[in-house]
């Protein structure tokens, strides 16, 4: 079964762009510290008990920064972040601030071999911890805060992060919602037919009926009455059709300029 808790928070809207961790360590105890003491700092936070767990959750979600232990059951911390730092995958840019025990010298060097951002030791001080990830996050926003707006109605998606706003606040997506909506920006007021999502999407096995179910979760989120859609609309026969605006360009991450 897996072991993956989802991120403490129930709401879909932010009012600020709150960044989403993934704490992945096989200690229940750590994961419990990281997650209450991380949410009341103000990140959404989700954690898993291992590798495995935590694919699934990359699967599932987007994710601003990770936090990883180096020795777990099954995959090692340090193997999973040198398959995440490959290019090819979705997840290469994503920073990782890495635990290891005080003294393993030899996983510090092999992790920064591996791309990983930061070191801290256990046992830690999460104020420490917490301030490393402001630092990394900053940076990194500080390369992303730039990018191109598609509009429809309330919603801005920036095409460049896959950031979508609604009201000039952040929506919360999943990786397919995000893919969908990816897929949809890029043929704007064009119909694209279920297959092509599909095949778009990595999905090509799926049923057609899957794209359906991502369709209306995604609707639930950009339409002010999801039954009468007015800019994720169904091509009766043929597909799905996303009715856009304006395309702003050079906008600032969180304030549309």
């Amino acid at each position: 079964m897996l072991n993956i808790e989802p991120p403490q928070s129930n709401m879909i809207y932010e009012q600020d762009e709150k960044a989403h961790i993934l704490v992945v360590d096989d200690d229940r105890r750590i994961r419990g510290l990281l997650n209450k003491y991380l949410t009341a700092e103000g990140y959404h936070v989700s954690s898993a008990a291992n590798v495995k767990d935590a694919e699934c959750a990359l699967n599932e979600f987007i994710f601003d920064l990770i936090i990883l232990d180096v020795m777990m059951p099954g995959e090692t911390g340090l193997s999973f972040a040198l398959r995440n730092r490959d290019p090819n995958t979705a997840h290469s840019l994503t920073p990782i601030v890495m635990l290891t025990a005080l003294g393993e010298t030899n996983h510090r060097i092999s992790g920064y071999e591996a791309g990983i951002d930061d070191y801290i030791t256990k046992p830690f001080d999460p104020r420490e911890l917490s301030l490393r990830i402001s630092n990394i996050l900053r940076r990194t926003k500080k390369t992303t805060s730039f990018g191109q707006f598609i509009q429809f109605g309330g919603c801005f998606f920036n095409t460049d992060t896959a950031v979508l706003y609604r009201n000039m606040q952040v929506v919360i997506l999943t990786s397919r919602e995000r893919d969908l909506l990816r897929i949809l920006v890029k043929n704007a007021n064009q119909i694209v037919s279920r297959q092509t999502l599909l095949l778009s999407n990595g999905r090509p096995q799926a049923s057609e009926r899957s794209v359906d179910v991502d369709v209306t979760r995604l609707r639930q989120k950009i339409e002010e009455d999801p039954r009468m859609p007015k800019y994720l609309k169904t091509i009766r026969g043929y597909g799905y059709q996303l009715v856009t605006d304006i395309s702003y360009k050079k906008i600032v991450t969180g304030a549309l300029a």
